[in-house]
C-alpha cells in the first residue's frame, strides 16, 4: 500500500528539524526533503535525525535547471545535480525531484539535447549512488520557470525512450488532475512513476501555484487515487501545499487535516 509523506514545502517557514520532529508527531511515515532546510540544519546531522524518528524520505526536492534559465552555467547545473544525488544518496531516498529549467529562449529541440546530455552525465552517477532521478513535467501556465516539459505526453517519452530504471517521473495532481489524457495514459505512466505529489486547488494551475487543503478544491483526488492503485502505483503520496488560501491557517492545523484527508482518500479509493 503507498506510504503517506509530507513535503516540507508544505511547512515553508519552519526548520528542517521541527519538519521532522512534528511530522513523526502526527504519524507521518515519509517526508519530502527540501535540500536547503537540510543544508541549513546539516545533511550528515539530518540522516541521523530522521534515523532516530523513523522517517523514510519519498523524494528530495530539487535538482535541475540546466537551460540556464537561473543564470547558471550547463556544467554548473550538472555538478549540482551530481551534489543532490549524494545527498538523496545518504537520505536513501526514494528519488532525486529533477526539473528541466525553461525553455529560454532555446529551440525546442536545443533545449531536448540538453536534457539529453545532462542526463547522460548524471544517470551513471545516479545508478552507482541507487538513486532514481524522477523528471517532473509542469502545466504550462505554471511551470514557465521551471521546465519545458509541460505535458505527460513529452515526458513519459523521454523517459521511456531513455530506458533507465534509474529515470522515472514525479507527478503533481495539481497540475494534471484536471487532464483527460491522464487517464488514458495510466497504464504507461504508472510503472514509470517515482513518487506522486497531491495538491489540490480551486482553480486552473498559474504561475503562482495557489493551492488548498485537501478536498476543499474542484480536483478529483479520490477518483486519481483510484487509478493510481488500480494500475499497481505503490510508492508514495507526498501531500505538496501551498498558497494564499492555506496562510490563514497554522501548520499544525494544515498537517491534521492532510492525514485526516489521506486516510479518507485511501479509504474511499475504489479499486476493482
Amino acid at each position: 500500500m503507498p506510504r503517506l509523506s509530507i513535503s516540507e514545502v508544505t511547512t515553508y517557514s519552519w526548520s528542517f528539524q521541527r519538519d521532522v520532529r512534528t511530522y513523526a508527531r502526527h504519524g507521518v511515515p515519509a517526508m519530502g526533503i527540501w535540500r536547503q532546510k537540510l543544508a541549513d540544519y546539516g545533511e550528515e546531522k539530518g540522516a541521523e535525525l530522521l534515523a532516530e524518528h523513523g522517517m523514510d524520505v519519498s523524494n528530495v526536492y530539487f535538482a535541475g535547471g540546466f537551460t540556464g534559465h537561473d543564470g547558471r552555467s550547463f556544467q554548473e547545473a550538472v555538478d549540482d545535480a551530481e551534489r543532490a544525488i549524494e545527498t538523496a544518496s545518504l537520505l536513501q531516498a526514494d528519488c532525486l525531484t529533477v526539473y528541466t529549467g525553461a525553455r529560454a529562449g532555446h529551440t525546442k529541440s536545443h533545449a531536448k539535447r540538453l536534457i539529453q546530455m545532462a542526463l547522460e552525465q548524471l544517470l551513471p552517477v545516479a545508478e552507482v549512488n541507487d538513486v532514481v532521478l524522477a523528471v517532473e513535467p509542469m502545466h504550462p501556465r505554471a511551470g514557465v520557470d521551471w521546465t519545458f516539459l509541460t505535458d505527460l505526453e513529452s515526458t513519459l517519452e523521454l523517459v521511456e525512450r531513455i530506458g533507465s530504471r534509474y529515470l522515472q517521473i514525479a507527478l503533481d495532481t495539481y497540475h494534471w488532475g484536471r487532464s483527460r489524457k491522464l487517464y488514458s495514459m495510466m497504464y504507461d505512466l504508472v510503472p514509470n512513476l517515482a513518487v506522486v505529489f497531491l495538491g489540490d486547488a480551486k482553480s486552473s494551475p498559474d504561475e503562482e501555484q495557489n493551492r488548498c487543503l485537501l478536498g476543499d478544491g474542484n480536483i478529483s483526488l479520490e477518483r486519481m487515487l483510484s487509478a493510481f492503485l488500480e494500475h499497481g502505483y505503490d510508492g508514495c503520496f507526498d501531500i505538496r501545499l501551498t498558497g494564499e488560501d492555506l496562510e490563514t491557517l497554522s501548520y499544525p492545523e494544515i498537517l491534521r487535516h492532510s492525514c485526516q484527508a489521506y486516510e479518507a482518500l485511501v479509504a474511499g479509493a475504489k479499486v476493482d
